[in-house]
């Protein structure tokens, strides 16, 4: 049986909760004494000003310090995403409460406009002209009726190799339209995806739409409590299934055997095993770094302007916009879902970092928070494994990016299982046993 030592970081839980499920066994380690990693959320608020050396304690305007779970790094979950099939195939559902995030919203010209994503909204949108407004439309509907395996419906479009660029000429839609499309429908961080096959951003804004469609106000989903609920309710699933757990363990060494990893040393004691996933921080030496992300966490005592109020909702600034080469995300979220004092929010910037003054970067973010009571700045490294861990069987998983959605970090859980069990990730392989052993009942 394999025996898996990890970091309880989101994604390493999830993976742990997967392979306790197919029955390995599994022993998981952290060196922090919470669940989380770098996906935690942080409470008291007292915690927080420490985590982020600030020399006073929060004011007293703050409220109480237990009633606030500020996440460290800011996602939320699409609607009908890999991240909820995931959840729900395991029936981690049960341990979680989730509310609609009440608004998408995209940044045109120094204003923020809701996305428009349906065809009656296209059509009501201000962000486009009478005639520009029909081709969206019609665009469209050629999206929601296109079918992989049905050429009737490819209209000309060549999936696999017509571009991107060129579908957009072919519904003669302008650039401004072309950038939230590509950006707040897509979700890409650059511009990059223009000249590529087509298929996956059409498969991108059909997942926004579908997901959209499920609740109405927006693709969008965010857990009561905050983040740190979701390594949990996968650290519990693993648990059902006979998966050991260890917090607050520092791990000295990992230990290799002519070239395979045969154990983690801590604490004078060695726990042997054949396979390892962890993330970056453990194993330096077979990670490179790949870029920085900025998060700056805000707290506020009022909505954004022009969201209608919203308690929480997600503008995205294109990089068109602000002169810049990746996107600027800004997610917020409030009292409304169990992470802050009353009557307060939490807005949280991202994005990747382009010069040696990433704080001037976001600029244009903070703009649309103002007056902002308290800022929390983090510039992160961001790192990917230098190779892919057969050899070794020592897996790293990749850092955070600055998206505000799981599908990044659903795409390395899967990237991983394949190179763990050397067999595609199927969803069906994460469905609780029928009998669950370990007592809890089905429902």
């Amino acid at each position: 049986m394999i025996k898996l030592n990890e970091t309880l970081d989101l994604l390493e839980c999830i993976l742990s909760g997967i392979m306790s499920v197919n029955g390995k066994k599994v022993l998981h380690m952290d060196r922090n004494p919470y669940y989380g990693g770098e996906s935690s959320s942080i409470t008291p608020l007292e915690e927080l000003y420490k985590r982020f050396n600030l020399p006073d304690s929060p004011p007293e305007s703050m409220g109480r310090g237990r009633d606030w779970n500020v996440d460290l790094i800011p996602k939320f979950l699409m609607a009908n995403g890999q991240l909820v099939k995931m959840l729900l195939y395991t029936e981690v559902t049960r341990y979680l409460d989730f509310k609609v995030v009440e608004g998408s919203f995209v940044y045109k010209g120094g204003k923020i406009y809701k996305v428009p994503s349906t065809e009656t909204e296209a059509l009501a949108s201000n962000l486009m002209g009478m005639f520009e407004k029909r081709r969206f439309r019609k665009f469209l509907v050629f999206v929601a009726n296109f079918d992989e395996n049905d050429p009737k419906t490819f209209e000309g479009v060549d999936p696999k190799s017509t571009t991107m660029r060129d579908v957009y000429k072919k519904f003669d839609l302008g650039q401004d339209v072309i950038d939230f499309t590509g950006h707040a429908l897509a979700l890409y961080r650059t511009d990059d995806y223009l000249d590529v096959p087509c298929l996956d951003t059409i498969n991108r804004i059909k997942l926004y739409s579908e997901s959209l469609a499920r609740y109405g106000k927006s693709p969008y989903l965010y857990p009561l409590y905050g983040l740190g609920e979701l390594p949990q309710g996968f650290a519990r699933l693993s648990a059902i299934y006979g998966g050991t757990y260890m917090l607050n363990k520092p791990v000295d060494e990992i230990v290799m055997e002519g070239g395979h990893v045969i154990g983690v040393k801590s604490e004078g004691e060695v726990a042997r095993c054949k396979q390892l996933i962890c993330d970056p921080s453990y194993i330096p030496d077979r990670v490179r770094k790949a870029g920085q992300v900025i998060r700056v966490i805000c707290i506020l005592s009022h909505p954004i302007k022009n969201t209608n109020d919203a308690n929480s909702c997600q503008i995205i600034i294109p990089q068109n916009q602000v002169n810049r080469n990746s996107d600027i995300y800004v997610c917020m979220i409030s009292y409304a879902h169990n992470v802050a004092a009353q009557g307060k929010y939490i807005a949280i910037v991202s994005t990747t970092v382009e010069t040696s003054e990433p704080e001037a970067e976001i600029e244009p973010a903070l703009e649309l928070l103002e007056p902002i009571d308290q800022k929390f700045v983090a510039i992160s490294d961001l790192y990917e494994p230098t190779d892919d861990g057969t050899e070794s069987q020592v897996f790293a998983s990749r850092s955070y990016d600055a998206t505000t959605h799981f599908e990044t970090t659903c795409n390395d859980i899967k990237d991983i299982y394949k190179r763990m069990t050397g067999s595609d990730f199927d969803f069906e392989n994460m469905k609780r046993k029928q009998n669950d052993v370990f007592g809890e009942d089905e429902q």
